[in-house]
């Protein structure tokens, strides 16, 4: 059934009251509720009750729950690594590195220790929400400490996962995109490769972080947050609601133990290891059946691009789990009870973003019911020409997922569209690709129901809404880049 433009309704109503109210749980339920309710046509019992049923059935997909499990396990890793004094020794050696540079040139730190920031993020690509939650959980006491803004803490963390994931591809990621071209490629590692010379948003993301620390400059309302925190000495608004849990946030060193960094960078170094690792294993079958007669090196390099991406970001978390276990035992800094609760503790702390995460795949569940991103594909269809493919690509793209908050749908809805209108429209189709992967992305960033947006303000404890205010000029500037490229190289070279 083609619902048209009620298809917009649910995301829609869930942005602007995420918007108005800041509350997001609640946002995205209603958003749910009224995606059932249309397309129960109007009955209220019936769309409460399919509603219920959508919530439970996001756990009928794998994925889904391997998602889920892989958020609330983080929670066990990262009080893991605080209790052990890995987060206070990675923290002691990032003071002494500032100390060397205050010496060297007062207030530099600041720069610093923005740079390094970015700098974790950027290497932690094995998946964007591991990158968010480390890059938030271990640099809010030092950007507090500093008088940085939370805000900013946030749009740094945000604007160096999703883009260096995608950008970095060997990770759930890549394995998903791969997942999405080996329908029209014989070679979509290859493929993607090649895109990735294209995907301009991506790289603006991250380049302007870079940019504005050495500058020394905001724009927008993150001016007004450094203003806030310098001048007044508020982390937060007066008004703010920030997004986090106390039990992950305060955890003491345990006493008696002294901080070693290596406590912290040896699990993350595994969990980010065991990753594309894992996609090799997973999606090795695949490989020597549909690749029998190839070298062993493409074999590894189709195994990655087949493997299941939510299972390997699973067990890299487990994996790391369970040798930060082991690594704090031989040290004897924990016994076995102490580590169990610890896991439990760190599980509940993050349950509020496993309900988000809930509420995330059951809202996209419902725009994919309801038609959203091919209703919005197919306007903007009957208008393009050849010239114009990428730019409305970028456009449609990153419209999609900001209405449905998931970079991954968009990218499964529009690769299906995108790949056939070039070929058909005899348009670059390495230069369409890239539209749609970094429109996914730049949708995301600016969408208030997006996992990573909302992940982003928890780990750095700020204002959810807030955070969206912040980063969306920084955002929109790296979109209209990247949209006025894809015009003037379509027009130029159409």
């Amino acid at each position: 059934m083609d619902y048209g433009i009620l298809s917009l309704v649910p995301p829609l109503v869930a942005i602007v009251l995420a918007i108005r109210t800041k509350q997001v749980h609640v946002s995205l339920l209603l958003g749910i509720w009224l995606g059932w309710l249309v397309i129960e046509g109007g009955h209220l019992w019936a769309g409460t009750f399919r509603t219920v049923e959508a919530l439970v059935e996001v756990f009928a997909d794998a994925g889904n729950t391997r998602t889920i499990m892989f958020c609330a396990l983080v929670g066990g890793l990262i009080i893991f690594i605080q209790r052990s004094g890995g987060v206070e020794g990675f923290i002691r050696k990032v003071n002494r590195l500032l100390a060397h540079f205050e010496r060297q040139q007062a207030g530099r730190n600041r720069v610093v220790v923005q740079l390094l920031a970015w700098l974790t993020g950027l290497l932690i690509f094995v998946e964007s929400s591991i990158s968010v939650l480390t890059v938030g959980t271990l640099y809010r006491p030092i950007f507090d400490r500093l008088g940085i803004s939370r805000e900013k803490l946030a749009w740094i963390a945000d604007s160096s996962s999703a883009p260096s994931s995608i950008l970095i591809p060997f990770n759930g990621w890549g394995a998903f995109i791969m997942g999405l071209l080996a329908a029209d490629f014989a070679h979509p590692f290859a493929t993607m490769f090649r895109a990735m010379s294209w995907n301009f948003y991506p790289m603006l993301a991250l380049l302007l972080v870079v940019l504005f620390v050495l500058w020394g400059k905001d724009i927008g309302p993150m001016r007004e947050a450094e203003r806030r925190v310098r001048e007044e000495g508020k982390l937060l608004p007066d008004d703010a609601t920030p997004m986090v849990s106390e039990e992950l946030t305060e955890v003491p060193v345990k006493e008696g133990v002294a901080p070693r960094a290596r406590n912290m960078i040896l699990p993350i170094a595994v969990m980010v290891g065991l990753m594309p690792v894992m996609l090799a294993v997973t999606g090795w079958e695949t490989a020597v059946a549909q690749r029998p007669e190839a070298s062993w090196l493409d074999q590894v390099l189709f195994a990655l691009g087949q493997g299941s991406g939510s299972t390997a970001v699973l067990i890299a978390v487990l994996g790391s789990l369970l040798f930060s276990m082991l690594l704090y035992r031989v040290q004897g800094i924990m016994r076995f009870r102490e580590m169990t609760e610890l896991t439990l503790k760190g599980i509940a702390g993050l349950m509020p973003l496993a309900l988000l995460m809930m509420l995330a795949f059951a809202i996209s569940a419902v725009c994919k019911a309801l038609g959203t991103g091919p209703w919005v594909a197919s306007v903007a269809e009957a208008w393009l020409s050849p010239r114009l493919v990428p730019f409305i690509l970028f456009v449609v793209s990153s419209f999609i997922a900001f209405s449905t908050g998931t970079s991954w749908g968009t990218f499964a809805i529009m690769m299906a569209i995108a790949i056939p209108m070039a070929r058909q429209l005899d348009a670059n189709v390495y230069m369409a690709i890239a539209a749609v992967m970094g429109g996914g992305v730049f949708g995301d960033h600016c969408s208030p129901i997006s996992d990573t947006t909302i992940l982003s303000s928890m780990a750095s404890a700020c204002d959810h809404i807030d955070h969206v205010r912040t980063q969306l000029p920084y955002a929109l500037l790296a979109g209209g880049l990247t949209a006025l490229a894809y015009l003037g190289m379509g027009l130029l070279w159409g």
